[in-house]
């Protein structure tokens, strides 16, 4: 028997997609262009590390409700779930992954499949697939149910949020509105907000524009603070105690696949019109650089005062705290700016929720922290909060650890 729904894409949101749709007892056929990434969840396992995800999958396999394959086939129901990167090196949108997923799936398509992106994409992209699909098989024209529902999910909440998060569904017109609700109540119990395929688009893309905004600012003004001598953690505490200002915590940047991507989705579409996202989205990638040139400071002014190189600790690699994603983060690209102009300094990266990378040795935290003369704080993770650091110590704290 076909399944009843593909996923074309198993990744940090596909996967636990399809572990969820599998727990109630839908025949669920994974698709990802990884072979080792097939053969692990066919194995019951994960290749990513998301709480309560690896017993879904484990449970959803051994059920026989979730398979894996490198290749789809027939379903009633389309997910698509794949990235949408950048062109080449500019904040271009590129979409053909999405394209190439959705011609995979053509010779596959019949009257009354229903077709979903949940990836995130520039405004009319689902309309742009319904063309291309229409153009490559005009014998479905107006016979297939399209439609745009995007994830809302935090990392490490993911499992939690795919079912009580609202979700906001947009159909290419009514019928596909109604028919992508149907099949999204199975599973959601948040609020199911109806509207069209642009206006979905657009708001996954408002959604993280304004939490970039908003880091902007609380960014923003730790520099201003560090330039005027004040704490600047203590400041937006007072300034917070308004009670119509909610101003965030400052960090090193900003980072993941969404908040730091998904704005260009905007400004490359609407460069004049998109003034204070693009300008929030200069201050944070400006964090990041500052963060590195003032560790690199504070390892020139060691060398002078000391008369000999100091052990840097730089610690986190995660683009947030508590996981282990390191996409588009900005402690990465910190270290990375680093490590490009080091010296005789001896370093230690630590990142406790990952025990290896392609590129640095990990450290355990409390070996660097005892080690170390400069301890930098990239990313605020639970486990560092948990240590003591002696006065000795020079501690440059960039996301509120120590506060």
């Amino acid at each position: 028997m076909n399944p009843t729904v593909v996923t074309l894409g198993l990744g940090y949101i596909g996967l636990p997609t399809s572990a969820l749709i599998a727990s109630h007892g839908v025949s669920v056929h994974g698709v990802d262009i990884s072979q080792h990434v097939v053969d692990t969840i066919n194995e019951g396992k994960v290749h990513i590390v998301e709480p309560q995800l690896d017993k879904a999958v484990a449970s959803a396999v051994a059920d026989g409700f979730l398979k894996a394959s490198t290749r789809p086939i027939a379903a009633n129901v389309y997910l698509v779930v794949v990235p949408t990167p950048f062109k080449g090196g500019s904040h271009e949108p590129d979409i053909s992954y999405i394209q190439a997923t959705t011609e995979g799936i053509l010779p596959l398509l019949k009257e009354g499949d229903l077709y979903i992106i949940e990836s995130t994409s520039p405004v009319g992209t689902t309309e742009k697939m319904r063309d291309f699909i229409y153009a490559q098989r005009p014998e479905l024209k107006d016979k297939l149910y399209i439609a745009y529902c995007p994830e809302r999910v935090l990392p490490g909440s993911v499992m939690y949020e795919l079912v009580h998060n609202d979700r906001v569904i947009g159909g290419v017109d009514d019928a596909a509105t109604q028919k992508a609700c149907e099949f999204y109540q199975q599973f959601v119990k948040g609020e199911l907000h109806r509207t069209n395929a642009r206006t979905a688009e657009m708001c996954k893309l408002t959604e993280n524009a304004s939490r970039d905004v908003q880091i902007a600012l609380a960014n923003e003004l730790s520099l201003i603070c560090d330039k005027a001598g004040i704490d600047a953690w203590e400041l937006i505490g007072l300034a917070n105690k308004h009670p119509r200002v909610n101003i965030l915590q400052p960090g090193s940047g900003v980072g993941g696949h969404c908040i730091a991507v998904d704005p260009y989705f905007i400004t490359s579409e609407f460069p004049m019109e998109s003034q204070i996202i693009g300008k929030a989205r200069e201050i944070n990638n400006y964090k990041a650089f500052w963060c590195a040139e003032k560790i690199r400071r504070s390892i020139r002014d060691f060398a002078n005062t000391q008369g000999k190189a100091p052990s840097v600790a730089l610690m986190g690699l995660a683009f947030k705290p508590n996981i282990d994603d390191l996409r588009q983060s900005p402690a990465v690209y910190i270290a990375q700016k680093v490590l490009q102009e080091a010296g005789d300094e001896n370093y230690f990266i630590v990142e406790p929720n990952i025990h290896e990378h392609a590129y640095y040795k990990i450290t355990d935290a409390e070996q660097a922290a005892e080690q170390a003369d400069i301890i930098a704080f990239l990313v605020a993770h639970d486990e560092f909060k948990q240590l003591e650091l002696p006065a000795d110590k020079v501690v440059l704290d960039f996301c509120g650890v120590t506060k």
